[in-house]
């Protein structure tokens, strides 16, 4: 019996869609075929609005975590939010194919830009999402015309040592408690959203796959990216030292805003961002010649 068939899919699903109902009532789904699998993404906002491509972060995170981003940028902006390939969510993987290597993602985001007819688009991530968003346009800087950082892991400075620890007991046998009892840890035991934290409870055990990783990109390359950056950094991550992550891309990145969010911790972003983290995003994308 495959570990789908097993898993509680059925509680999973609908854990995911009482959080979507917290995004706009105009919001629309849409399954684009590419190479790896179906993905699913979650649309909002106006059909000719500049288009915005958002990625989430990895483990038990999913593209309906930007519900109060989606709110805010759907007033302009086509909002496209993704279930990453081989993670929780919607998408469905190809059976026996899935990313094993950066390329493979660049390949993923150039047929789903190519499948909603996005020639180019501005694009951001959170966490994990954010590395992806990061390697994407250091490959394909025709194609985005914004990027929008938000906690970047892998991009600028190290991993602590005790986010690692805390995290690997989860990582190697995931279930509901384990998986709240971190967040808990990550977060400071900020009150986070029932239904939020209900849907990363109900991931835990998802068929997944094991994620791309690579290394850091690389100096030169960063400071090669000739298109406006926003890096907006949790003040109370537990995941990396803020400060040293604003410091290794103020000294690369030659168009770089940083701003620190305070009062928020890495796993609780980007749902529980301050409330100004939205317009935040708007401003940047509006003076940037949004």
């Amino acid at each position: 019996m495959s570990t789908r068939a097993t898993y509680d899919m059925d509680g999973f699903l609908a854990a995911y869609d009482k959080v979507m109902t917290k995004w706009p009532a105009s919001t629309e789904a849409a399954t684009v075929p590419t190479p790896f699998g179906a993905t699913h993404v979650n649309i909002c906002g106006p059909a000719d609005g500049p288009p915005l491509l958002l990625l989430p972060g990895g483990g038990s995170a999913t593209s309906a975590s930007w519900y109060r981003q989606a709110a805010e940028l759907s007033h302009v902006h086509r909002v496209y939010a993704v279930d990453l390939i081989g993670a929780p969510g919607r998408t469905t993987p190809a059976p026996g194919r899935h990313p094993r290597t950066t390329a493979d993602l660049v390949s993923w985001l150039d047929a789903l830009l190519k499948g909603l007819d996005l020639a180019e688009t501005d694009l951001g991530g959170h966490s994990y999402g954010a590395w992806i968003a990061l390697q994407y346009t250091l490959r394909a800087p025709h194609r985005v015309r914004h990027l929008i950082l938000l906690d970047p892991t892998y991009c600028f400075a190290k991993m602590k040592w005790a986010y690692g620890a805390h995290a690997v007991r989860m990582l190697l046998r995931p279930t509901p408690r384990r998986v709240r009892t971190f967040l808990e840890w990550e977060t400071g035991g900020a009150p986070l959203d029932p239904d939020w934290l209900a849907l990363q409870e109900a991931a835990a055990g998802f068929p997944s796959v094991r994620p791309v990783v690579g290394p850091r990109p690389k100096p030169g390359a960063l400071r090669g990216l000739d298109l406006p950056v926003l890096l907006l950094l949790a003040a109370k991550s537990r995941a990396h030292n803020p400060a040293k992550v604003a410091a290794g891309a103020e000294a690369l990145l030659p168009h770089v805003t940083t701003i620190t969010l305070p009062d928020v911790s890495h796993h609780a972003l980007p749902h529980a961002a301050p409330a100004e983290s939205g317009r935040l995003i708007a401003d940047f994308l509006a003076g940037a010649g949004g």
